[in-house]
């Protein structure tokens, strides 16, 4: 230890309690408005379901149906390998993942839907179908096994004339859940086509009246928003409206989920072009990235609607635009997308699985080397940790990693993982639990 230096201040105590005075509502305002991500497991996608079509069979339906279009269209690990330009040395572990994942837990989030793809009539038959959906997720939770982690519906929204179906179809989907075992933890609920951010405030109402009515603790229902039109990116007087919406949901929004075809169809990009890696498309969810940052909700990718059907070529090459079109949300920070089809999930979790992967044993020994203040090649800072941790978490928390040879790499137990990623403000610098 060098030699111990004089140490002298100029300034009064008064000083800095005067400052601290002075910014304590900017600091209530920071804790309120940016609590940071909740650490709860992000799904990867979310599977859309007709409401009219979705029985107690459909998630083992489409993990069977998912394993079927491997069986014939790439039915070992080097063909599948080599439609994706998967490296060998990834080839073997990816595809028996992808595998195991489609016979394990097909789908992470699956959302019946009372909005565009519901092809049932209105009234007394979408009254069936939303109580039938609700009676059949409560069984799927309660029976163990056969629910996916997260479950709700997409009703219609708050535009005048589908709003009073719109609130009709969540008011009996939510009582039935209720009179059939209770509200899910998994629950989640979207809200589509969102312009205003009082429409937002209007949801809240909402679901306001319905805690009120059961006497659920407040804030128990929460949404997610869905960015469907150009307004709810930029409004009339040049705000960002998605930030509002998000200030406009009280705490209640967990993700924003961005909608490729509404979307593009609203700027008027021509069907041909419609797609998630449209310039358009990448503009809005930057904003939406950028508004949701810190605060707690999710930002969602949406979909493409080229099916993995029909002949092996034609497979092959949906196969190729969907795993690459994920792939790139990946690297962008998009870490759930829409998944329109069976035939789309075996390229999901492929590229999910593939990206964590690759990056696995880099971010690992990063980690490490950070958290034991072990020099290296790469200089990494406290929010740097926070990223490889994050990263780390994502993979187990979907099957890509295995905790053991997590554990192995890093030297660090779960909860220390969830600390780095998920530091209290202004405590990125804490120790890790070896």
């Amino acid at each position: 230890m060098g030699q111990q230096e004089k140490v002298s201040t100029s300034l009064a105590g008064a000083v800095s309690e005067g400052i601290s005075s002075s910014l304590a509502a900017v600091d209530a305002e920071l804790d309120r408005r940016y609590p940071g991500d909740p650490g709860t497991r992000q799904p990867v996608h979310t599977v859309y379901v007709p409401g009219n079509v979705f029985d107690a069979g459909t998630i083992r339906s489409w993990g069977d149906q998912a394993l079927a279009a491997l069986d014939e269209h790439a039915p070992d690990a080097a063909s599948f390998a080599a439609v994706l330009g998967l490296s060998d040395d990834l080839a073997e572990d990816v595809y028996t993942r992808v595998r195991t994942k489609l016979e394990r837990e097909p789908i992470e989030d699956l959302r019946v839907d009372f909005e565009d793809g519901y092809a049932g009539g209105g009234g007394a038959e979408e009254d069936n179908d939303a109580a039938r959906a609700a009676r059949l997720i409560t069984e799927a939770y309660a029976g163990g096994g056969s629910a996916a982690p997260y479950m709700g519906i997409r009703m219609k929204c708050m535009e005048a004339a589908v709003r009073d179906r719109g609130i009709r179809t969540t008011d009996v989907f939510l009582t039935g859940l209720l009179e059939n075992g209770g509200l899910p933890d998994g629950l989640v609920l979207t809200l589509p086509k969102v312009t205003y951010p009082e429409q937002v405030t209007a949801f809240v109402r909402l679901l306001e009246a319905f805690e009120k009515a059961h006497g659920l603790d407040a804030g128990r229902l929460g949404f997610e928003i869905q960015i469907e039109t150009s307004q709810s990116i930029l409004a009339a007087d040049g705000t960002a409206a998605v930030a509002r919406m998000i200030d406009a949901a009280g705490g209640r929004a967990t993700g924003l989920h961005y909608g490729t075809f509404d979307y593009s169809a609203c700027l008027g990009v021509s069907a041909a072009y419609q797609a998630s890696d449209h310039p358009a498309a990448d503009h809005a969810k930057a904003i939406m990235q950028v508004a949701a940052a810190g605060t707690g909700v999710r930002v969602s990718d949406g979909s493409t609607n080229v099916l993995p059907v029909g002949s092996t070529a034609h497979v092959h090459e949906a196969w190729k635009l969907h795993y690459g079109l994920t792939r790139r949300a990946l690297a962008r920070a998009y870490y759930q997308g829409w998944d329109m089809h069976p035939g789309h999930i075996p390229t999901r979790y492929a590229a999910v699985f593939a990206f964590y992967r690759e990056g696995f044993e880099t971010a690992a020994k990063r980690l490490s080397a950070y958290a034991n203040h072990v020099g290296g090649d790469v200089m990494d800072e406290p929010a740097t940790a926070k990223a490889l941790s994050s990263y780390l978490l994502r993979g187990l928390q979907c099957g890509a990693l295995d905790t053991a040879e997590v554990d192995a790499l890093t030297g660090m137990t779960r909860a220390a993982l969830e600390r780095f990623a998920a530091p209290r403000r202004g405590d990125l610098t804490a120790g890790a639990e070896r």
